[in-house]
């Protein structure tokens, strides 16, 4: 389907209206009392003109709170007065805020709008938003808080909001747009596996879900459009970690249409059990697929914004051993119970490479390396591998990084680039250019436990007739055994014993923990499978994968039965 905050509110005193002036009034918010008069942006300029032979003075150097309030003002008093232009004049982008600031109005259809802002902290000032939305007879009040940022102008020193859609309303991405009207398409009723149905008051992680699930069955499903305002995606950038595969998200319904039926293969109870994990650990997600058949039976975000779980793109460190050693095993570079090197250290493509806390293994096997999570030993087979090898085997037996998954709703399949020397050398362990979510991870467990990559769907295949990816080929059955033997024996004795203590029956699992620049603790990764369940999560700059994502996968693994 395709690779991929508020601020408090507060003194919400209310403009005044005195012989045709309009004046603000912040309780204890450090802006006093200012007038909002009709100047605008250019209102407040105040410089004065230079001498013929001497250049103007560029101010440098930190913001003043006066320079921060003024420049606030200015902004926020344009844009309540309809003034695009002069509010845009005030940004340090004008061309972009005029045409969103036009389409507030226009397209939007927002009226009556009263901006009030808050004590400011730094450059950055909160400010909330009320106001009407209005179609055609139908009107209804929106209310929402957002910010802005003042920056100074490096050309000339001069003090303007840094200007991002989000200053409009915090769900716009840069080059979005927010329009009022009747609804591309029609509200669906999202149902679970049993018929009961799918609600963001009843599953916080799912907005995403059903907004991705409204876009892609709303129309096929017989329903009929509402009018409401929604934020309607345009071309817009990406954050570390994320793709930018996002759905239209409503944000206020005039009036309501008439929902199309769409069933999922949703599990209420392990649904219900992996919100109440994530919550427990904040920037966690989790996904749980059946290997016999690849249905997603559950998938939590801890931040419910974005389902990190389906779009997310992040290193998945160790937990990428799975797949490495599966090539390795194939190739006949390992064998479980044979003795494999886990030195301390291993040059490869001028890079040196080392494992956690620097520890050895010295005449250990290829099991006890995996168990541990040894990284010299999976890159001291470098050498003698192709560039490609690790994204062949990626590809061709776990159905990774072909962009093809069609699940029901958007998601990343995952990217393991063909990359050589050092970086290759990287890939083995999960950093260098490989790129995953918890639900591929889930996958890749699902694949070892069934034998075979079943594409995960959220969605039957036979409601729309899509097409499921497949995977080119099957491990071996030596393979097969050999890794499943891996992964029952790093979830009996090593870094996966702790979490899964408990798990009982057919279990296997594996840890892992990827460094990420500018990221004190490195994200904690954890993909396990018991019985019919596979499930893997992950918690953002958590730390060890055992000790944060283990404890949320386990948990489900139980629940599951």
């Amino acid at each position: 389907m395709g690779n991929r905050r508020r601020v408090a509110e507060r003194g919400k005193t209310r403009p005044a209206v005195i012989g045709g002036l309009i004046a603000v009034v912040v309780g204890g918010a450090g802006f006093g009392a200012y007038a909002l008069v009709g100047g605008g942006a250019s209102a407040d300029d105040g410089s004065r003109a230079a001498s013929t032979d001497q250049k103007p003075e560029v101010k440098t150097g930190p913001l003043s709170a006066t320079e921060v309030t003024t420049t606030a003002k200015a902004f926020l008093t344009a844009w309540q007065s309809g003034k695009a232009t002069e509010a845009a004049a005030a940004t340090d982008d004008s061309a972009a805020a005029k045409s969103l600031l036009t389409g507030y109005t226009k397209d939007a259809r927002i009226k009556d709008v009263t901006l009030t802002p808050g004590r400011p902290t730094g450059d950055k000032v909160p400010f909330s938003v009320k106001a009407t939305v209005s179609y055609k007879d139908t009107e209804k009040p929106l209310a929402y808080d957002s910010a802005l940022t003042v920056v100074r102008r490096t050309s000339d020193g001069k003090p303007l909001v840094d200007w991002h859609s989000a200053v409009v309303h915090p769900d716009l991405k840069d080059g979005d747009k927010l329009v009022t009207g009747e609804a591309g398409t029609p509200p669906v009723k999202a149902l679970d596996r049993d018929g009961g149905e799918l609600t963001k008051k009843k599953y916080a992680s799912l907005g995403p879900v059903l907004d991705g699930l409204r876009e892609k069955y709303g129309k096929q499903a017989g329903g009929k459009a509402g009018i409401e305002l929604r934020v309607v995606r345009g071309k817009s950038g990406t954050s570390d970690g994320k793709s930018d595969d996002l759905s239209d998200k409503t944000l206020l319904e005039l009036s309501k249409g008439t929902p199309g039926t769409v069933k999922t293969t949703l599990d209420p109870s392990l649904q219900a059990a992996a919100e109440k994990q994530v919550a427990k650990k904040a920037r966690s997600s989790v996904a749980v697929v059946r290997p016999s058949t690849g249905e997603i039976l559950a998938a939590a975000n801890a931040s419910p914004g974005f389902n990190t779980a389906f779009q997310g793109s992040l290193a998945p460190g160790s937990t990428m051993k799975v797949i490495t050693a599966s090539l390795l095993l194939e190739k006949g570079l390992a064998s479980a119970d044979k003795k494999h090197p886990c030195p301390k250290y291993f040059t490869y493509g001028h890079w040196k490479f080392q494992n956690d806390d620097k520890f050895e293994i010295k005449n250990g096997t290829f099991k006890a390396s995996f168990a541990r999570s040894c990284n010299t030993a999976f890159i001291s087979q470098a050498p003698k591998l192709k560039d490609d090898d690790l994204t062949k085997q990626a590809q061709q037996v776990f159905g990774l990084g072909l962009n093809n998954w069609a699940i029901g709703v958007p998601s990343f399949d995952g990217a393991v680039p063909v990359q050589s020397a050092a970086q290759m050398g990287a890939s083995l362990i999960g950093q260098g250019g490989v790129r995953m979510n918890p639900l591929n991870m889930a996958s890749v467990s699902a694949t070892v436990k069934s034998g075979t990559f079943r594409q995960p769907y959220l969605v039957s295949p036979d409601v729309d007739g899509r097409k499921l990816a497949t995977a080119s080929r099957t491990m071996s059955a030596g393979t097969l055994s050999q890794l499943r033997e891996l992964m029952s024996y790093t979830a009996d004795y090593g870094t996966a014993a702790e979490a899964m203590a408990g798990v009982s029956g057919d279990a296997g699992a594996k840890t892992g923990s990827a460094e990420v620049d500018g990221q004190k603790k490195p994200n904690g990764w954890f993909t396990a499978y018991r019985g019919d369940l596979a499930a893997a999560g992950v918690v953002q700059q958590g730390g060890h994968g055992g000790e944060t994502a283990g404890p949320i996968v386990a948990a489900l693994l139980k629940a599951g039965g």
